[in-house]
Protein backbone atom coordinates (compact mmCIF):
# COMPACT_ATOMS: atom_id res chain seq x y z
CA UNK A 1 0.00 0.00 0.00
CA UNK A 2 1.03 3.60 -0.51
CA UNK A 3 -0.17 6.77 1.07
CA UNK A 4 -0.44 10.44 -0.30
CA UNK A 5 -0.07 12.67 2.85
CA UNK A 6 -0.53 15.76 1.53
CA UNK A 7 -3.15 16.50 -1.39
CA UNK A 8 -5.80 19.52 -1.94
CA UNK A 9 -8.92 17.22 -3.57
CA UNK A 10 -11.66 20.00 -2.68
CA UNK A 11 -9.73 22.18 -5.09
CA UNK A 12 -11.59 23.79 -8.49
CA UNK A 13 -8.62 21.89 -10.38
CA UNK A 14 -10.61 18.79 -10.21
CA UNK A 15 -14.16 19.81 -10.59
CA UNK A 16 -16.46 17.42 -10.78
CA UNK A 17 -13.61 14.68 -11.68
CA UNK A 18 -12.94 13.72 -7.90
CA UNK A 19 -14.07 10.36 -8.04
CA UNK A 20 -11.82 9.67 -11.02
CA UNK A 21 -9.27 11.26 -9.47
CA UNK A 22 -9.54 8.54 -6.39
CA UNK A 23 -10.68 5.69 -8.60
CA UNK A 24 -7.33 6.32 -10.43
CA UNK A 25 -5.29 6.48 -7.00
CA UNK A 26 -6.69 3.57 -5.79
CA UNK A 27 -5.94 1.63 -9.61
CA UNK A 28 -2.12 2.58 -8.70
CA UNK A 29 -2.33 1.28 -5.01
CA UNK A 30 -2.55 4.25 -3.25
CA UNK A 31 -4.47 3.52 -0.37
CA UNK A 32 -5.02 6.63 1.90
CA UNK A 33 -5.34 10.06 0.69
CA UNK A 34 -5.11 13.43 3.03
CA UNK A 35 -6.37 15.86 1.58
CA UNK A 36 -5.29 19.32 3.41
CA UNK A 37 -6.89 22.39 4.50
CA UNK A 38 -5.64 26.19 3.22
CA UNK A 39 -8.90 28.09 4.53
CA UNK A 40 -11.24 27.53 7.95
CA UNK A 41 -13.32 29.38 5.19
CA UNK A 42 -13.79 26.44 2.88
CA UNK A 43 -12.97 22.99 5.78
CA UNK A 44 -16.82 22.35 4.77
CA UNK A 45 -15.75 21.84 1.18
CA UNK A 46 -12.30 19.66 2.66
CA UNK A 47 -14.31 17.73 5.15
CA UNK A 48 -16.54 16.83 2.88
CA UNK A 49 -14.63 15.33 0.87
CA UNK A 50 -13.08 12.90 3.50
CA UNK A 51 -16.46 12.02 4.74
CA UNK A 52 -17.40 10.98 0.91
CA UNK A 53 -14.39 8.51 0.64
CA UNK A 54 -13.45 6.09 3.26
CA UNK A 55 -9.89 6.47 1.96
CA UNK A 56 -9.40 9.88 2.35
CA UNK A 57 -8.82 11.99 5.65
CA UNK A 58 -8.41 15.90 6.20
CA UNK A 59 -6.58 18.41 8.14
CA UNK A 60 -8.00 21.74 9.73
CA UNK A 61 -5.91 24.92 9.25
CA UNK A 62 -4.79 27.74 7.38
CA UNK A 63 -2.42 28.48 4.69
CA UNK A 64 0.45 31.21 5.39
CA UNK A 65 -0.66 33.10 2.01
CA UNK A 66 -3.72 33.50 4.16
CA UNK A 67 -2.70 34.84 7.68
CA UNK A 68 -3.12 38.12 6.96
CA UNK A 69 -7.14 37.62 6.34
CA UNK A 70 -7.47 33.94 8.17
CA UNK A 71 -4.85 33.68 10.55
CA UNK A 72 -5.69 32.45 13.59
CA UNK A 73 -4.34 34.41 17.22
CA UNK A 74 -5.96 31.64 19.35
CA UNK A 75 -6.05 27.63 18.62
CA UNK A 76 -9.56 27.62 20.12
CA UNK A 77 -11.18 27.30 16.72
CA UNK A 78 -8.82 24.57 15.10
CA UNK A 79 -9.34 23.02 17.86
CA UNK A 80 -13.31 22.86 17.75
CA UNK A 81 -12.83 22.17 14.30
CA UNK A 82 -10.44 19.22 14.79
CA UNK A 83 -12.63 17.12 16.85
CA UNK A 84 -14.44 15.73 13.59
CA UNK A 85 -13.47 11.99 12.92
CA UNK A 86 -11.77 12.63 9.62
CA UNK A 87 -9.73 15.57 10.72
CA UNK A 88 -6.49 13.91 11.71
CA UNK A 89 -3.50 16.82 11.30
CA UNK A 90 -3.52 20.41 11.71
CA UNK A 91 -2.49 23.02 9.08
CA UNK A 92 -1.27 23.26 6.46
CA UNK A 93 0.58 25.89 8.40
CA UNK A 94 4.08 27.78 8.71
CA UNK A 95 6.18 30.60 6.96
CA UNK A 96 6.47 31.41 3.44
CA UNK A 97 8.43 34.68 2.77
CA UNK A 98 9.26 33.81 -0.92
CA UNK A 99 5.34 35.53 -1.86
CA UNK A 100 4.76 37.08 1.43
CA UNK A 101 1.14 37.19 -0.02
CA UNK A 102 0.43 37.40 4.00
CA UNK A 103 2.49 39.86 6.33
CA UNK A 104 5.24 38.23 8.16
CA UNK A 105 3.98 38.99 11.76
CA UNK A 106 0.90 37.37 10.75
CA UNK A 107 2.35 34.46 10.00
CA UNK A 108 3.99 33.53 12.74
CA UNK A 109 1.34 34.85 15.15
CA UNK A 110 -1.39 32.02 12.94
CA UNK A 111 1.83 29.27 12.95
CA UNK A 112 2.61 29.49 16.76
CA UNK A 113 -1.41 29.19 16.99
CA UNK A 114 -1.63 26.13 14.75
CA UNK A 115 1.39 24.62 17.19
CA UNK A 116 -0.66 25.35 20.06
CA UNK A 117 -3.53 23.20 18.37
CA UNK A 118 -1.39 20.21 17.58
CA UNK A 119 -0.10 20.67 21.24
CA UNK A 120 -3.84 20.53 22.59
CA UNK A 121 -5.42 18.25 20.22
CA UNK A 122 -2.35 15.47 19.86
CA UNK A 123 -2.71 15.63 16.06
CA UNK A 124 0.48 16.28 14.07
CA UNK A 125 1.54 19.47 12.92
CA UNK A 126 1.74 19.67 9.18
CA UNK A 127 4.51 22.59 8.17
CA UNK A 128 4.88 24.63 5.21
CA UNK A 129 8.35 26.30 4.96
CA UNK A 130 9.35 28.45 1.88
CA UNK A 131 12.77 30.62 2.15
CA UNK A 132 11.97 30.95 5.22
CA UNK A 133 14.16 28.04 7.07
CA UNK A 134 15.83 29.80 10.01
CA UNK A 135 12.50 31.60 11.33
CA UNK A 136 10.77 28.19 10.97
CA UNK A 137 13.38 26.45 13.20
CA UNK A 138 13.58 29.19 15.55
CA UNK A 139 9.63 28.57 16.62
CA UNK A 140 9.74 25.24 16.33
CA UNK A 141 12.30 24.82 18.60
CA UNK A 142 10.69 27.80 21.04
CA UNK A 143 7.27 26.15 20.61
CA UNK A 144 8.43 22.81 21.33
CA UNK A 145 10.25 24.17 24.92
CA UNK A 146 7.01 24.96 25.66
CA UNK A 147 5.62 21.45 25.24
CA UNK A 148 6.13 18.51 22.80
CA UNK A 149 3.96 18.22 19.71
CA UNK A 150 4.68 16.15 16.67
CA UNK A 151 4.54 16.89 12.98
CA UNK A 152 5.88 16.75 9.36
CA UNK A 153 7.87 19.13 7.17
CA UNK A 154 5.60 19.10 3.95
CA UNK A 155 6.80 18.97 0.69
CA UNK A 156 10.16 19.52 2.28
CA UNK A 157 12.55 21.43 -0.27
CA UNK A 158 14.30 23.68 2.00
CA UNK A 159 17.49 23.40 2.76
CA UNK A 160 19.94 20.67 5.22
CA UNK A 161 19.93 23.08 8.30
CA UNK A 162 16.07 23.36 8.20
CA UNK A 163 16.29 19.80 7.88
CA UNK A 164 18.80 18.59 10.76
CA UNK A 165 16.84 20.96 13.30
CA UNK A 166 13.11 19.60 12.23
CA UNK A 167 14.60 15.76 12.70
CA UNK A 168 16.25 16.92 16.01
CA UNK A 169 12.85 17.65 17.31
CA UNK A 170 11.07 14.77 15.97
CA UNK A 171 9.87 15.91 12.97
CA UNK A 172 9.08 13.92 9.81
CA UNK A 173 9.84 14.90 6.32
CA UNK A 174 7.90 14.61 3.31
CA UNK A 175 8.91 14.81 -0.33
CA UNK A 176 6.83 15.64 -3.04
CA UNK A 177 7.59 15.32 -6.90
CA UNK A 178 10.25 17.86 -6.49
CA UNK A 179 12.27 15.12 -5.68
CA UNK A 180 11.84 14.14 -9.10
CA UNK A 181 13.36 16.87 -11.09
CA UNK A 182 16.47 16.93 -12.99
CA UNK A 183 17.79 19.75 -10.81
CA UNK A 184 16.92 18.61 -7.18
CA UNK A 185 20.23 16.85 -6.82
CA UNK A 186 20.54 18.73 -2.99
CA UNK A 187 17.25 17.18 -2.05
CA UNK A 188 17.69 13.81 -3.12
CA UNK A 189 21.39 14.16 -0.55
CA UNK A 190 19.52 15.29 2.04
CA UNK A 191 16.67 12.93 1.48
CA UNK A 192 18.92 10.26 1.38
CA UNK A 193 19.99 11.11 4.93
CA UNK A 194 16.50 11.20 6.48
CA UNK A 195 16.21 8.15 9.02
CA UNK A 196 13.93 5.42 7.05
CA UNK A 197 11.41 5.93 10.25
CA UNK A 198 10.50 9.70 9.48
CA UNK A 199 9.78 9.58 5.84
CA UNK A 200 6.57 10.19 3.80
CA UNK A 201 5.68 10.76 0.28
CA UNK A 202 3.00 13.35 -1.22
CA UNK A 203 1.85 15.03 -4.38
CA UNK A 204 1.18 18.26 -2.52
CA UNK A 205 -2.03 18.18 -6.11
CA UNK A 206 -2.57 19.65 -8.02
CA UNK A 207 0.52 20.79 -8.17
CA UNK A 208 4.55 19.72 -8.77
CA UNK A 209 3.08 16.73 -10.45
CA UNK A 210 6.62 14.46 -10.74
CA UNK A 211 8.43 13.75 -13.75
CA UNK A 212 7.30 11.79 -15.77
CA UNK A 213 4.03 13.46 -15.30
CA UNK A 214 5.75 17.03 -14.83
CA UNK A 215 4.04 20.09 -16.26
CA UNK A 216 0.78 18.42 -15.56
CA UNK A 217 -1.97 18.86 -13.56
CA UNK A 218 -0.68 16.32 -10.36
CA UNK A 219 -3.10 13.87 -8.84
CA UNK A 220 -2.38 11.10 -5.81
CA UNK A 221 -2.13 8.09 -8.37
CA UNK A 222 1.12 9.95 -9.06
CA UNK A 223 2.72 9.87 -5.80
CA UNK A 224 4.16 6.35 -6.95
CA UNK A 225 6.29 7.98 -9.03
CA UNK A 226 7.45 10.18 -6.15
CA UNK A 227 8.08 7.02 -4.09
CA UNK A 228 9.99 5.45 -7.29
CA UNK A 229 12.63 8.23 -6.60
CA UNK A 230 12.71 7.68 -2.86
CA UNK A 231 13.21 4.60 -2.89
CA UNK A 232 16.18 5.00 -5.23
CA UNK A 233 18.04 7.49 -3.58
CA UNK A 234 17.37 5.65 -0.55
CA UNK A 235 18.68 2.16 -2.12
CA UNK A 236 15.31 0.45 -0.78
CA UNK A 237 13.04 -1.54 -3.02
CA UNK A 238 10.54 0.18 -4.24
CA UNK A 239 7.56 -2.49 -2.41
CA UNK A 240 10.05 -2.17 0.83
CA UNK A 241 9.48 2.21 0.22
CA UNK A 242 5.81 1.70 0.48
CA UNK A 243 5.52 -0.01 3.44
CA UNK A 244 8.07 1.90 5.21
CA UNK A 245 6.33 5.25 4.05
CA UNK A 246 2.61 4.14 5.19
CA UNK A 247 3.73 2.52 8.71
CA UNK A 248 5.32 5.73 9.53
CA UNK A 249 2.37 7.71 8.07
CA UNK A 250 -0.11 5.59 10.31
CA UNK A 251 2.23 5.56 13.02
CA UNK A 252 2.59 9.70 13.09
CA UNK A 253 -1.15 10.43 11.92
CA UNK A 254 -2.59 8.23 14.22
CA UNK A 255 -6.41 9.33 14.06
CA UNK A 256 -6.37 7.62 10.37
CA UNK A 257 -7.52 4.27 10.32
CA UNK A 258 -5.16 2.03 8.05
CA UNK A 259 -7.24 0.13 5.30
CA UNK A 260 -7.02 -3.36 6.91
CA UNK A 261 -9.23 -2.03 10.22
CA UNK A 262 -11.76 -0.13 8.02
CA UNK A 263 -15.18 -1.60 7.97
CA UNK A 264 -15.82 -3.56 4.85
CA UNK A 265 -17.75 -2.64 2.06
CA UNK A 266 -17.46 0.99 2.54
Amino acid sequence: MLVDSHCHLDFEDFGEEVDDVVARARDAGVTTMVSISTHLSKFDGVKAVAERFDDVWCSVGVHPHHAGEEGQDTPDRLIELAAHPRVVGIGESGLDFYYDHSPRDRQQISFRAHIAAARETGLPLIVHARDADTETADILRDEMGKGAFTGVMHCFSSGRGLAEAALELGMYMSFSGILTFKNAEELREIARDVPEDRLLVETDAPFLAPVPNRGQRNEPAFVVHTAETLAAVKGLDVAALHDKTSENFFRLFSRAVPPAKRPAGR
